[in-house]
């Protein structure tokens, strides 16, 4: 009776014994995976701040060629008209309302340049007024003629996610104008159920979407880009019938 006592309490040690040791191993496997994840994790957002700060310079750089085009093709233009101008008024006194109006147009023009250079004013724009920003640029430089459609109800979305979606805007407008011999560029942006959708569409040239590794490595920005913010991104191209971009980002509730 003594030796199956003593047998019994040998195997519940031993049975004791290896539960704790499944347990140590449980523990052990759970938290080299807990590690795991969180270093993923760090790198995740190590890489997302990465990119949102090269996001940032490419917008800040966009931004200054931006005014350069603006100076150059417009208010320089401008500026010469004037200076012609007021060479003739002197022969014909009438003209005068013209220099005037053309001053009028100049003072406008640098007015809208200064809102632009001022980083208060492009931190504190949403993203529908930054695309307008840029659909006035092409039209206002006769680059291409472009429309913005706005529909539903406007609401904030996390700046970091508004300034890559920008930027992804920013890489097809690039394409389009730079590349395509589009004429018409249209950008559709939604508001509705904390999604937003954005299709920009041009009628450009295109191309063969089974040759899109030959067409450099912006198409494959705009995807890494909207990876990170968890945003579907879609690309369309037919050769001669344009390229569609559509953006479906949804707004993560609080």
């Amino acid at each position: 009776m003594v030796q199956q006592g003593t047998e019994g309490l040998f195997v519940a040690i031993i049975v004791l014994f290896s539960l704790c040791i499944t347990l140590i191993l449980f523990f052990t496997i759970f938290q080299k995976k807990k590690n795991v994840l969180l270093l993923k994790q760090a790198e995740d957002k190590k890489q997302f701040e990465k990119e949102i700060n090269e996001s940032q310079v490419e917008i800040r750089e966009q931004i200054l060629r931006n005014i350069s085009w603006e100076l150059h093709d417009n208010i320089g233009q401008l500026l010469t008209l004037a200076k012609i101008q007021l060479q003739g008024v002197a022969e014909n006194p009438e003209n005068i309302k013209e220099v005037n109006d053309n001053l009028t147009n100049i003072l406008s023009e640098v007015r809208s340049l200064s809102k632009v250079i001022n980083p208060d004013f492009i931190t504190n724009i949403n993203l529908g007024d930054a695309i307008q920003l840029e659909i006035d640029r092409f039209n206002r430089l006769n680059y291409i003629k472009s429309t913005l459609d706005i529909e539903g109800e406007h609401f904030d979305i996390d700046p970091k996610s508004e300034i890559v979606i920008f930027r992804i805007l920013q890489e097809f407008f690039s394409n389009t104008v730079k590349h395509s011999r589009a004429t018409e560029l249209n950008v559709h942006l939604n508001y509705a159920d904390n999604t937003i959708s954005i299709l920009a569409e041009d009628n450009g040239k295109g191309f063969d979407m089974t040759k899109i590794h030959q067409n450099g490595i912006g198409l494959n920005n705009m995807r890494k880009r909207g990876v990170l913010i968890n945003a579907d991104i879609s690309i369309e191209s037919k050769v001669n019938e344009g390229t569609k971009l559509k953006i479906i980002y949804n707004q993560v509730q609080s």
